[in-house]
């Protein structure tokens, strides 16, 4: 993934108002993200912890999404995938995020939701750059490049339902 600015990140968002985009926060560690390892790039809201965000690049043009999650976790022996990256995770490492659609849909309230990595580290993960906590991924018979690829097409799948 290229770097991004504050400014990219902002304008990319599809499924909330552009004053919500305007008032989001944005990490302050854009110069030091490992960009080359990244599909895509998310974090969490550090002042409210049931949101997250995630931009990444789609069709040649960058798309931000406003993600929403429970604030409740699961107990630590409870395991659960990430459906991005089939990494497994203990208790709250994975969270059922929720987006509201783009457009018309989207004002009218309607969402979609995926099972996802609660650090939103998959590209991270699939890579090796970060192991799960007590957590693991399976090992496969695919190759890094094909799994990268899986991660991918996985995200752009859910991407896809925020405008159908």
């Amino acid at each position: 993934m290229k770097p991004l600015t504050e400014q990219d990140i902002r304008t990319s968002f599809v499924n909330c108002s552009k004053g919500e985009a305007k008032r989001l926060a944005v990490p302050r560690d854009l110069g030091e993200r490992p960009w080359d390892d990244l599909d895509f790039l998310g974090w969490r809201d550090p002042g409210a912890p049931d949101r997250s965000y995630l931009v990444t690049e789609r069709d040649g043009r960058l798309t931000g999404v406003a993600l929403r999650f429970p604030a409740s976790q699961r107990g630590f022996l409870h395991r659960s995938m990430c459906s991005v990256c089939l990494t497994t995770h203990p208790g709250g490492g994975v969270s059922l995020m929720t987006a509201r659609k783009a457009g018309a849909a989207g004002r009218e309230g309607n969402s979609v939701g995926l099972y996802m990595c609660t650090d939103l580290a998959c590209s991270l993960y699939v890579r090796g750059r970060k192991v799960p906590e007590s957590g693991a991924r399976f090992e496969e018979s695919l190759t890094l490049e094909e799994q990268i690829a899986r991660t991918r097409g996985n995200l752009s799948a859910f991407l896809d339902k925020l405008y159908a």
